[in-house]
């Protein structure tokens, strides 16, 4: 039962790591909360961990380096955030129903944190912004 459950809640994960490649979101931070979640219970999900840990850490590293990307990615969180809160409020946004306009929700805060972190983790080590 145990291996069902992790296996379900780390490929939920893992999928909409997948999915936040292409959509604003930290896509490589859900991927390896995903495969951490798996790697748990499943031998073949431990071998890409740290494949998914040097993708996240280089995705926390572009977007400290760049005001461009910080900006883009602030705006990206707001909009998601933004879309979720009209939904709720009962504005008729098309395709958006209750719990996707939570999880839009929860999409841009945990865009938001990663930015902050990724910020806080540049001037940390003394990084010039680039352009």
């Amino acid at each position: 039962m145990k291996k069902v459950v992790v296996g379900l809640l780390g490929g939920a994960l893992l999928l909409a790591g997948i999915a936040l490649l292409v959509l604003p979101g930290p896509g490589f931070l859900v991927i390896l909360a995903g495969l951490l979640i798996l790697a748990t219970q499943f031998e073949w999900a431990s071998k890409r961990v740290d494949f998914a840990k040097g993708k996240a850490q280089q995705g926390i590293d572009e977007l400290g380096r760049s005001r461009w990307r910080t900006a883009f990615a602030v705006l990206s969180a707001v909009a998601l955030a933004a879309v979720g809160v009209l939904s709720i409020a009962g504005v008729d946004v098309p395709f958006i129903n209750l719990i996707s306009a939570v999880l839009l929700i929860l999409s841009g805060l945990f865009l938001l944190g990663t930015i902050v972190y990724a910020r806080r983790q540049f001037k940390k080590h003394g990084g010039a912004d680039a352009g």
